[in-house]
């Protein structure tokens, strides 16, 4: 593998994974909310099913995704629903303080709610999707180690994917002692659930094209 390529790749998923979208704002919310450890599993979930998108697209069945458009609608839909109900609840929640964070008792048992949350905001995310099926491709070089190159190109991504998820974890964890103020959770769930509901009719307008 040439060595340039290998730079501009990076710099094209530096741009997909630093720019801020759905992922990085469930794993910001889950950080305040309920902890960094909690926001990691997030990151991981969505981190899982985005590389899989990466997968799928290099063994060329993510092509097969992104030229059918009910399989695309499909997707994006589930996608854009789950945001919006992310919304509503944040919206009708009742919440005035996030004691429970703060005595440091968040239960471990809803980790896996939380993963399967990141997952399935990270697998109907549009941008990935035609990323990895329209220019990730270009990258390949036929003639070379087909492996090697999917276990360079992937493990980059993941790098780079996981520490921006992280990294937002991370904020909305260390933003958390502001929201513990009394009556600022509820605040804070009415902006995080308007976001969410924004979120998800932006996504339900994306196209192929």
């Amino acid at each position: 593998m040439v060595g340039e390529v290998w730079v501009y790749y990076v710099l094209a998923v530096l741009v997909l994974t630093a720019s801020p979208g759905p992922s990085s704002l469930l794993c910001m919310t889950r950080g305040v909310t309920s902890g960094w450890m909690v926001g990691a599993y997030t990151a991981l979930g969505s981190l899982t099913a985005i590389t899989l998108i990466l997968t799928l697209s290099f063994t060329g069945l993510g092509v097969i995704i992104a030229s059918s458009e009910v399989i695309f609608s499909l997707i994006k839909w589930v996608g854009a629903g789950y945001l919006v109900y992310l919304g509503i609840k944040a919206l009708v929640s009742k919440q005035d303080s996030y004691s429970e964070l703060e005595a440091g008792t968040v239960s471990s048992r809803r980790f896996p709610h939380h993963f399967a949350s990141g997952f399935i905001v990270g697998a109907s995310n549009p941008k990935a999707i035609l990323f990895f099926t329209a220019l990730f491709p270009q990258f390949i070089n036929p003639s070379e180690d087909l492996f090697l190159q999917y276990a360079v190109f992937a493990s980059t991504f993941v790098v780079l994917e996981l520490s921006w998820l992280l990294f937002y974890a991370y904020l909305g964890a260390k933003s958390s002692s502001w929201i513990f103020a009394s009556g600022r959770a509820r605040l804070f769930n009415r902006l995080t659930g308007g976001v969410f509901i924004g979120a998800g009719a932006w996504l339900s307008t994306a196209s192929r094209a």
